[in-house]
């Protein structure tokens, strides 16, 4: 026996330790904020003072104040990204346990209860799946071909109720960056009775995210996109008629009862950081993350002019391009690029290191083979030129290998 512990996936730890010191001294573009947003040097910071806090945040000593002080601190700063009161911010472990704390019929404060819930057909999977409606209650709203809810489907399904419904829509979808028209949907909502829950874990820190522009009654945050830690995320009610009326988590009263269990400061205080620097940031950030995202474009365009961004005409983030090579699966090229020092994802980066078909890309109805080759390259606070330049040099090298490989085939 060696002694080195083994992981399940076959890897032990000497392994990861190896790889990790690789990726040091290799030269490397990362090309996948969408999927978690490097450490911002305020977040590690904040992080690291915090783990110094001996007190419980629910404690009444002096330590235990600390403690709270800086979970209050970061739920300010947090409920100022969101333009809310801090008293509307609730935090939790991640977007996805949001997720699943918000989307139920258990909603206080409506003057009926919710009939349905309606979930647009490009939602992230962790809406898709982490709602707590009985299957009966619950109904998609198809997207057009431009990647947008169909708002006149939509208009018709809130018109079949004779009560309130409920709406989660993202702001933006992770897989293509389009932007979705959150407001105009929630009017329609909002004129039935029904309330909106609107997932901005990508738009946060990319483009206005408050929940008055968006007309929604909650959002949903997540810190490690913004360049906050992973572990820390947020459910936002904008107003306090609002609430949820039964917590995931029971046991004691932290989070004004929604959510049990200690918070973890160090977590929240890296988020609260994140979200003061990207609100620092915001003015300034869109316009030139989409001078880089144009950069990488034309390197697609030069070195595979066949190939399809997928949003085009439509509103998309500034900082995500998504783009398949007909005849070119997104794994091929995915390892392709990794082993050429960019790492970028296909799809969303959330199902166990998967390769499969978008269900987003499906709902726009793009062409499965088309669509299997799907990648997705987004931006972020520490991408410059030196990684677009990389990118298309990586880009141009594997399309001229491709196509000497077809010659020869």
């Amino acid at each position: 026996m060696s002694g080195q512990r083994t992981m399940a996936n076959g890897f032990s730890f000497r392994s990861y330790n190896k790889l990790a010191g690789d990726l040091k001294q290799t030269r490397r573009s990362y090309l996948d904020f969408n999927a978690t947003a490097p450490l911002r040097a305020e977040a590690r910071e904040a992080c690291v003072a915090a783990f110094e806090l001996a007190g419980n945040p629910s404690s009444i000593h002096g330590e235990g104040r600390a403690a709270r002080a800086v979970v209050e601190q970061a739920r300010a700063a947090v409920g100022e990204l969101a333009g809310v009161s801090p008293r509307g911010i609730t935090f939790v472990a991640s977007g996805t346990e949001a997720a699943n704390l918000v989307l139920t019929p258990a909603i206080a404060g409506l003057r009926a209860p919710l009939k349905r819930l309606i979930v647009s057909a490009g939602e992230h999977s962790c809406v898709l799946k982490g709602h707590r409606f009985a299957p009966s209650m619950v109904e998609t709203a198809p997207l057009r071909d431009d990647g947008r809810i169909d708002l006149d489907a939509l208009a018709q399904a809130v018109a079949r109720d004779d009560g309130p419904v409920m709406l989660a829509l993202q702001g933006a979808n992770n897989e293509t960056g389009i932007i979705q028209p959150v407001a105009e949907a929630a009017a329609l909502v909002h004129a039935a009775g029904g309330i909106v829950v609107c997932d901005v874990v990508q738009l946060a820190g990319r483009a206005p995210c408050t929940a008055g522009a968006l007309g929604a009654d909650f959002l949903i945050l997540s810190a490690h996109k913004l360049g906050g830690p992973k572990g820390a995320g947020a459910l936002v009610a904008a107003s306090p008629e609002i609430g949820v009326a039964e917590p995931l988590l029971r046991g004691g009263g932290q989070e004004r009862g929604l959510r049990a269990g200690t918070e973890n400061v160090a977590a929240i205080a890296g988020f609260g950081a994140a979200a003061r620097a990207a609100m620092a940031e915001l003015a300034d950030e869109p316009a030139r993350l989409a001078k880089l995202r144009e950069g990488l474009a034309a390197h697609i365009a030069r070195a595979a002019p066949d190939a399809v961004i997928f949003g085009l005409g439509v509103a998309r983030l500034s900082n995500t391009l998504c783009f398949a090579i007909p005849g070119i699966g997104a794994e091929t090229l995915m390892i392709a690029l990794d082993l050429a020092g960019v790492a970028v994802s296909s799809g969303a980066a959330c199902s166990s290191g998967k390769v499969a078909r978008s269900h987003v890309l499906d709902a726009m109805r793009v062409d499965p083979a088309l669509g299997a080759g799907a990648i997705r390259l987004s931006l972020g606070w520490s991408s410059d030129e030196t990684d677009v330049a990389h990118f298309g040099e990586a880009i141009a090298g594997l399309a001229s290998r491709m196509r000497r490989g077809r010659r020869a085939a």
